[in-house]
């Protein structure tokens, strides 16, 4: 089943870790150093990317509104490294963040309340994800944290699948489980179309009224990352109908 790994100050405290770690490895790279997980940028477009991600999200919690507000991308701080940028950055998010009301409203992209809880947990892991792609790009990718991951799975199955927000559209029907070796976590879900159901017991692997099925077993850290585009379902231990698997990637 799907649950909450965390409250805002789990990831708040993840953002004080990964934040940095994200910076260290941008830091440590050539500007033009390609990023393997991300084709067609360089470690500099990571950091303009995130950067801008983290102006947008500010932007939303300080709206104070369960409207989608304005969206403005900044143009590059001609006198700061896209490094130097992202570290102000992520001061300012930080400290916006650590004064926040979750409960305060705040709009977001997925079909649930409008609270401004929504975006520390939306920028952990952002912030995660891009950490591995930079230190990829060094040749340093170091797993995200067991707790973390798994939290990153359950939004993936809470979020960015009932928001629609897979790589690539289709229609998918059967039932995954999904697997975390190092977090004592499961997750059961119904694949209808191109919609999802999270599912809280296991008895529906016991029934015969799906099309297909599939179990997946790995790392906390492997899942969200397979999830997300970053490395193959492969790298996972699988069995049953593989092309469930296209239903669960987002990003």
């Amino acid at each position: 089943m799907s649950r909450l790994h965390g409250t805002k100050d789990f990831w708040i405290g993840a953002l004080r870790t990964e934040g940095p770690a994200f910076a260290a490895a941008v830091a440590e790279a050539p500007p033009e150093t390609p990023v393997l997980s991300c084709p067609g940028w360089t470690v500099s477009d990571l950091a303009r990317h995130l950067t801008r991600v983290y102006v947008w999200a500010r932007t939303v919690v300080t709206a104070g509104t369960a409207t989608r507000p304005e969206r403005h991308d900044p143009e590059p701080a001609a006198d700061l490294t896209p490094v130097e940028s992202f570290r102000r950055e992520h001061d300012r998010l930080m400290t916006l963040f650590e004064g926040l009301d979750p409960e305060a409203p705040a709009w977001n992209f997925a079909p649930q309340p409008k609270k401004a809880g929504f975006w520390p947990r939306r920028m952990a892991h952002e912030t995660a994800v891009h950490r591995w792609d930079a230190q990829l790009a060094i040749g340093a990718g170091e797993p995200i944290e067991a707790k973390l991951a798994a939290d990153g799975v359950s939004e993936v199955l809470d979020t960015w699948l009932p928001a629609g927000r897979r790589i690539a559209p289709g229609q998918w029907h059967g039932v995954v489980q999904l697997t975390a070796t190092d977090a004592a976590q499961q997750w059961y879900l119904r694949l209808r179309g191109e919609g999802v159901a999270l599912l809280d017991t296991a008895t529906i692997l016991d029934h015969d009224d799906h099309r297909a099925r599939v179990q997946v077993t790995g790392t906390a850290s492997d899942l969200l990352l397979a999830a997300m585009g970053r490395i193959s379902f492969d790298a996972l231990g699988v069995a049953g109908d593989r092309s469930l698997l296209d239903g669960l990637r987002v990003g």
